[in-house]
């Protein structure tokens, strides 16, 4: 059985809360990602920012990155996944909530992320359109 820690990648770094959209953007700009998992102060996953976020939420909005927190942008309950969970539940997720990227977490802590990329690379090409239909749906 394949596992969610079998196929992300592992060490995934986050955003503090209390960053700003800016510090944000340049650890995105570093490390050549487009999303990082959002984390409280208590090390709690607070929700994932992606850079469209940044552009639609925070530019298009006229806000200004420099002083916007990224945690202002973490709204709602955060949608992850177990480490142990197999790929079924990998794809149920994904398809369900309409994510491309998921954190990976073990008991609390997070320890990965999943991206559609990941998932592509994994799995057969009947399941992978499968999921890239349902991301694509309205």
């Amino acid at each position: 059985m394949t596992t969610a820690r079998d196929i992300m990648t592992g060490g995934a770094e986050y955003i503090g809360a209390e960053e700003t959209v800016l510090d944000a953007a340049r650890r995105m700009k570093d490390l050549g990602v487009g999303a990082l998992p959002v984390c409280g102060t208590d090390k709690e996953l607070k929700g994932v920012l992606t850079d469209r976020d940044i552009v639609v939420k925070v530019l298009g909005a006229g806000k200004d990155p420099a002083t916007c927190p990224a945690g202002e942008l973490a709204q709602g309950e955060a949608v992850t996944i177990g480490a142990d969970d197999d790929v079924r539940a990998i794809l149920r997720t994904m398809s369900e909530h309409k994510v491309r990227r998921l954190p990976v977490i073990d008991g609390r802590e997070l320890v990965g992320m999943v991206a559609q990329a990941d998932v592509a690379r994994a799995l057969p090409d009947p399941q992978v359109g499968d999921l890239l239909r349902a991301l694509s749906s309205d």
